[in-house]
């Protein structure tokens, strides 16, 4: 995942991942397997199952939204653990990636794509 902005020329940029970040939200089979998943659905996520059909693209907007949306996943990590082939510590790891992405995105005043 990485943080995007618009640019002065209206486009949208995708900021390079600054070194020593992580930005790893997961193995392609994340997609279905955990963020569109029935129990992370089952959570009231809108956000993360959107992964299930195709890439994330969080405007600045919703960072907040999405960010939160992120801790209560995490915050139910050990459950998630249990309904998906995933363990907690690899589904903690992920949505942190995540939420330091969304706070790089808060600063900068852009948004966050998961691809």
């Amino acid at each position: 995942m990485d943080v995007w902005t618009v640019g002065d020329d209206g486009e949208s940029h995708v900021l390079d991942v600054p070194p020593g970040v992580s930005d790893l939200a997961g193995f392609e089979s994340c997609r279905t397997g955990l963020w569109g998943s029935p129990a992370v659905r089952s959570l009231g996520a809108v956000f993360l199952p959107r992964l299930a059909h195709g890439d994330l693209w969080v405007a600045n907007e919703d960072v907040a939204a999405f960010a939160a949306e992120c801790d209560l996943v995490r915050a139910h990590s050990a459950a998630l653990a249990e309904a998906t082939p995933y363990d907690d510590d690899y589904i903690r790891a992920r949505l942190t990636n995540i939420l330091a992405a969304a706070s790089r995105a808060t600063r900068l005043g852009g948004g966050v794509v998961v691809w």
